[in-house]
C-alpha cells in the first residue's frame, strides 16, 4: 500500500506547483479511463447477463474492483482539491502552509474506509480485512492503475469472447439449417443414414456451445503468455473449429448423394455393361475350355464359374433406389458394385486366360516349327530327308487332336535341332573328306 513514516523533506512552492500540476494530469487520465470503462460495451454485457462458471466467480470480484475503484478515485479528488484549495489560498504559502502541502503530496494523507485485500488476492490469504487504509495519493494512483488494469482485463477479454464466437456460430448454425434441408431433400435423415445423425450430433453440440459462450465467454479465453497488455489474449475456438470440420464432412457426404442423384443412370449403364462383358468373358472361357478339353491332351485345364448371380441382383436392388429415390441407399451401393463389377471382370479375364494357355502354348509350337522350316526353305535344305522326316511328325503331332504338348514340343525340338546341324557350316579335319552330318 502507501508508504510509512514522514513524507520526506517540506516541499518548496515550485515542488508544489509541479506536484499538483503532475497528479492533476494523473486525475484527469484516471477519469477518462474510469469513464470509458463505465461505457465500455464487455461491461454493459457483464451486467445484463446471466453468468455462469468462471465469467461469474471473475466478475463479481472485478464489479467489487470497479466499485473499491470509484471510491478511491473520489478520494484522491477529495485530496487534490483540499490541496489545491490550500495552495490556492496566498501566492507566497507560509512555511505552515507548506509543511501542510507537503504532508497532503507527499504523506499518508488519503484515508479509505474498509480496507480490501490486494488485487487478485482473497482475504483468507491476506487475514482480516482492515476498518481502514492510509495511502499517500501516489500510492493511491498505483492501487487505482492495478485495479483498472485488471478490470479492463477481465472486461476486454469477455467482449472480445462475445464479437469473435457467437457470430460465427450462428453463421455456422444458418449454414448447418441449409444442409439439414439440403439432406431432408435426398432422404439424409437421423436413424436412417449417418450423416443424419451427425447433423443432430452437431446441432446439439452448437446449441450448447453458444449457451456456454454467452454465459461463460472467459471459459473460452486463452491468455498469452507473457502478454501485460490488458485483453493480451484470443478466443478459443477449438470446439467450433472441430464442429466446422464436422459440417463439412457431412456436407461432402451429401454432395456425394447429390451427385448420385444427378448421375445415377450413366453409372447404372456402366454398370449392367461392365457385367455384361464379363458374363460374355466366362461364357468365352467356357466355351474355350470345352476346345481344350476336346482338342489337348494331358493338360489340365481349370474350371470356369457361373456368372455373377449375387451381382445382378444387387444391380436389381440399385435400379430399385434410383426409381423410388432412395439416394442414400444408393450411393454406398453403387460404389460398392463399381469395385465388384471391376473385379468381377478381371477375374473372368483371368480365367479366360488361364483356360486358353494350353492352345496359345499349341500355337506358339505350330508357329516356331513354320518358322524354322521356311528358314531351312531360305537355305535351300528343304528337301533333306532327316528335316522332312522330322518335320511331318511334328506336324502330325501339332495338327492332330487331342494333342500332347509335352511330346508335341520335344518333337519341335527335334526338327530345330536338326535344322541347326544342317544350316551350320562344316570345317572337314585335314586329310578327310567332308561330310556334313559326321560320323
Amino acid at each position: 500500500m502507501g508508504a510509512t513514516g514522514a513524507p520526506g523533506p517540506v516541499m518548496d512552492r515550485d515542488e508544489v506547483d509541479r506536484a499538483l500540476a503532475r497528479l492533476g494530469a494523473e486525475h484527469e487520465a484516471i477519469e477518462t479511463s474510469l469513464l470509458a470503462l463505465q461505457d465500455h460495451a464487455g461491461r454493459r454485457l457483464l451486467e445484463g447477463a446471466e453468468l455462469t462458471g468462471l465469467t461469474k466467480e471473475r466478475w463479481a470480484a472485478a464489479e467489487q474492483d470497479i466499485s473499491r475503484l470509484w471510491a478511491y478515485f473520489d478520494a484522491y479528488t477529495e485530496a487534490l482539491r483540499g490541496a489545491r484549495e490550500l495552495r490556492a489560498r496566498r501566492r507566497w504559502p507560509s512555511r505552515e502552509e507548506l509543511v501542510e502541502l507537503t504532508e497532503l503530496l507527499r504523506g499518508e494523507s488519503v484515508t479509505i474506509a474498509g480496507g480490501a485485500p490486494a488485487t487478485g488476492a482473497p482475504a483468507s490469504l491476506t487475514g482480516p480485512a482492515r476498518l481502514s487504509e492510509q495511502f499517500t495519493l501516489a500510492a493511491l494512483v498505483e492501487r487505482m492503475n492495478e485495479l483498472y488494469a485488471s478490470s479492463l482485463d477481465m472486461v476486454v477479454a469477455a467482449d472480445a469472447v462475445w464479437s469473435a464466437l457467437p457470430a460465427r456460430i450462428d453463421l455456422l448454425s444458418a449454414e448447418l439449417a441449409r444442409t439439414r434441408q439440403l439432406a431432408q431433400s435426398v432422404g439424409v435423415r437421423p436413424g436412417e443414414h449417418p450423416s443424419g445423425d451427425d447433423l443432430e450430433h452437431i446441432t446439439a453440440e452448437l446449441t450448447a456451445l453458444r449457451a456456454q459462450v454467452v454465459s461463460d465467454p472467459l471459459a473460452f479465453w486463452r491468455p498469452t503468455p507473457g502478454s501485460s497488455a490488458p485483453g493480451g489474449g484470443r478466443p478459443d475456438t477449438e470446439r467450433y473449429d472441430g464442429q466446422a470440420r464436422a459440417l463439412e464432412e457431412v456436407r461432402r457426404e451429401i454432395d456425394a448423394v447429390l451427385g448420385v442423384r444427378q448421375d445415377a443412370e450413366l453409372r447404372l449403364g456402366k454398370l449392367r455393361d461392365l457385367l455384361s462383358r464379363a458374363d460374355r468373358t466366362l461364357a468365352e472361357a467356357r466355351a474355350a475350355r470345352g476346345e481344350v478339353l476336346a482338342k489337348i491332351a494331358a493338360s489340365e485345364v481349370p474350371a470356369v464359374s457361373g456368372p455373377p448371380t449375387a451381382l445382378q441382383e444387387q444391380l436389381a436392388t440399385a435400379a430399385e433406389y434410383r426409381r423410388s429415390a432412395q439416394w442414400h441407399r444408393l450411393s454406398p451401393l453403387l460404389e460398392s458394385l463399381e469395385q465388384k463389377a471391376e473385379d468381377e471382370l478381371l477375374r473372368a479375364r483371368d480365367s479366360l486366360e488361364k483356360v486358353t494357355a494350353p492352345l496359345a502354348v499349341r500355337a506358339e509350337l505350330r508357329g516356331r516349327l513354320d518358322a524354322y522350316r521356311a528358314k531351312v526353305a531360305r537355305h535351300g535344305a528343304a528337301e533333306d530327308p532327316l528335316l522332312i522326316e522330322r518335320y511331318d511328325a511334328a506336324r502330325r503331332m501339332l495338327w492332330s487332336a487331342p494333342c500332347d504338348l509335352r511330346v508335341a514340343e520335344q518333337a519341335v525340338l527335334r526338327y530345330q535341332q536338326a535344322a541347326a546341324e544342317v544350316l551350320a557350316p562344316r570345317v572337314p579335319h585335314q586329310g578327310q573328306p567332308s561330310d556334313r552330318r559326321g560320323d
